[in-house]
This record gives structure tokens, C-alpha cells and sequence, in this order.
């Protein structure tokens, strides 16, 4: 019998079994290889979810089933998706991509959580060359620093916590700060953008008083709940005076795929974007397979099956590792 992770209710977690449903005619399935935690999400939904809960955030599986309709999928295959903490994956055809064959499972599945920066990358009006700030060293501040490092942007990764910045420079980013650095003659007003990835309202107003006219602050961490006691005049203060660009960093500003202009298909839609979540996808999964993200000693793999004690380290912080992936099977 399949299991998968559960929040039947506020901060609890269990292991429970569940039963496949039909396969669709547009649809692959398969046995997860692996999965990825997003720790501030994911300890978020335990505080607030709708429960019964089924948490997760992205999987690589191995497809054992397609449906009749699938015709660029093949048994065996190993698969990408946006899939939850469970031991099979079921999903359209279409919102899943292969596995790089040089590419192992666990890393391959870290491509989730670089696309929730991809978007900011894909949409800025910053270009390469430019200063870029990332505030917060978490699991997505790392990913968003090595995002716009590979894309040719000059990174600086501000981050409090000793341990998280050792953690970014051993990854490859040079230039961390343990505060914004507003004094330094080479930051002041020459940053273009800071991708906030911490939710912290403080470290909004930071980048609102350190980017230059016209730079822009990207909202990209979810500020789950209030971290000081900042007036909201202070930052629209700064905001209408800097002339600073503050907009939310939302992932799926972007289609989930791009679709052109078929005129037999008019009436379901086309959106003609150049980006999509999955071209973001696949960017990340190339640029793993390149080895362009070192995660040596980034990653702890975990077994999935005692839930209340793997989130209760993570909560606790037992687990000092940006990137928890559970093992489901073999790869």
C-alpha cells in the first residue's frame, strides 16, 4: 500500500496509506525516487493549513505508467514534478520533464526551489553585470544567490546567522554580509536589485534604503508573520523617496507553460510568454546537470517515515543542512 506524509491537523504529522486513482489518458505515474521539504512552507502549513493537509513541493520519480495519450514518455524514464511527500507521483505528461541523464535524483529535485527565484530573474529589469542583494540565506535565498551568480549578476548574499553565511560562501558566493551593508561606498545607492527571500519586513526597508533610483525590491520570502515592530510609513516612506520599484515577488506571475497562437485552439487560451515556470525548470535542471550549483555538504537526506520527528528537528533547527530531500526508493 503507497503512503504519503499527512498534517490531519495543526502541527501534527503522520504516515498514512492512501490508493492510487485511475490513470488519465494525459497522465504518467510512477515510484518517487525522492522529495523535496521547503522547511518555511512547509512548517507554515502546519500553523495555518486547510487540514487534512498533504504537503510538498517538488519529486523526481521513475515512470511505470502512461496513459494512452502520452507519446514522448517511456517506462523507466526518470521524471521531474511538482509532486508532494508520497511514495508514488501522478500527473499530466505535460508538468513533468526528464531527469538529466548525468544527473542524479537528489540533486535534480533542488531545481524546484531554484524556480521560485527563476521568475524574479526572468522578469527584472536588472541586468547582468548589475549589484544584486539576496537577503535571507535559507534554502530559496541560497538558490536565488547562485541564480543571478549564473546569470552573469554581481551577488551579495545578506544573511544574520553565522552559520547560514558559511554555508553560501562554501557553496561559491564570495561576498556575504552579515548586515546590509547601507554604509559602504560601494553598495549605496548602486544596488539594482535585492531579491528579499527572508519575509522579513526589516529587510525590506534595508533594500528600500540601499537600492539605486529606480532599482527594484523583489518580495520573494512570504512574510508568514510579523518579525518587527516597523511602521508601514517607514517603508513607503522610503519607497516614494528612493523611487524605488517594491512588487512582489510571486512565482507564478509566470503561465506554467508557454503557449502560442493556434487559431483551431483560440478558445483555450494562449499567453505567447517567452518564460514559463517550467522553461524556469528546465534552466535549473540544466544548470545542475552543468554543475554550476556546488551543494557539497548543502543537502541531508532523510528517510520519510517517522514525520513528527523529522519536523520536529527541522522546526528546531537539529537539522542545519538549506536542503532536506526524503528517500523514498532506490534510484
Amino acid at each position: 500500500m503507497p503512503v504519503e506524509i499527512v498534517f490531519p491537523q495543526r502541527n501534527c504529522f503522520e504516515l498514512a496509506d492512501y490508493q492510487d486513482v485511475p490513470l488519465g489518458s494525459d497522465e504518467v505515474r510512477g515510484d518517487t525516487v525522492c522529495s523535496l521539504i521547503s522547511q518555511g512552507t512547509e512548517l507554515a502549513w502546519a500553523e495555518v493549513g486547510d487540514f487534512p493537509l498533504r504537503p510538498g513541493y517538488g519529486a523526481v520519480f521513475r515512470v511505470t505508467e502512461t496513459g494512452d495519450q502520452v507519446c514522448d514518455v517511456a517506462v523507466g524514464d526518470l521524471r521531474f514534478c511538482m509532486g508532494p511527500h508520497r511514495s508514488t507521483q501522478q500527473c499530466p505528461a505535460q508538468v513533468t520533464l526528464p531527469v538529466p541523464d548525468t544527473l542524479d535524483a537528489s540533486t535534480a529535485v533542488i531545481a524546484r526551489l531554484m524556480g521560485v527565484s527563476m521568475t524574479t530573474l526572468m522578469t527584472t529589469a536588472a541586468r547582468p553585470g548589475d549589484k544584486v542583494i539576496v537577503t535571507g540565506a535559507g534554502p530559496v535565498g541560497i538558490c536565488a544567490a547562485h541564480n543571478f551568480r549564473i546569470g552573469g549578476y554581481d551577488v551579495t548574499v545578506v544573511e544574520p546567522d553565522g552559520v547560514r553565511r558559511s554555508q553560501v560562501e562554501a557553496s561559491g558566493i564570495a561576498s556575504t554580509r552579515s548586515a546590509m551593508p547601507k554604509d559602504e561606498s560601494e553598495f549605496a545607492r548602486q544596488v539594482r536589485l535585492v531579491v528579499e527571500c527572508s519575509g522579513n519586513e526589516g529587510a525590506v526597508l534595508d533594500a528600500c534604503e540601499i537600492v539605486g533610483q529606480m532599482g527594484e525590491v523583489v518580495l520573494v520570502g512570504v512574510p508568514w508573520r510579523q518579525r518587527t515592530d516597523l511602521s508601514a510609513h517607514r517603508i513607503t516612506h522610503s519607497v516614494f523617496f528612493n523611487f524605488v520599484n517594491l512588487r512582489s515577488g510571486w512565482e507564478w506571475e509566470l503561465p506554467i507553460r508557454s503557449r502560442g497562437f493556434v487559431w483551431e485552439e483560440l478558445l483555450e487560451g494562449y499567453n505567447n510568454s517567452p518564460h514559463s515556470t517550467f522553461s524556469g525548470f528546465e534552466r535549473a535542471l540544466r544548470w545542475l546537470a552543468e554543475g554550476k550549483l556546488r551543494l557539497d555538504g548543502l543537502v541531508t537526506l532523510c528517510a520519510p517515515d517517522d514525520p513528527a520527528k523529522l519536523y520536529a528537528d527541522i522546526k528546531d533547527r537539529r537539522i542545519e543542512s538549506p536542503f532536506i530531500v526524503l528517500e523514498w526508493v532506490g534510484n
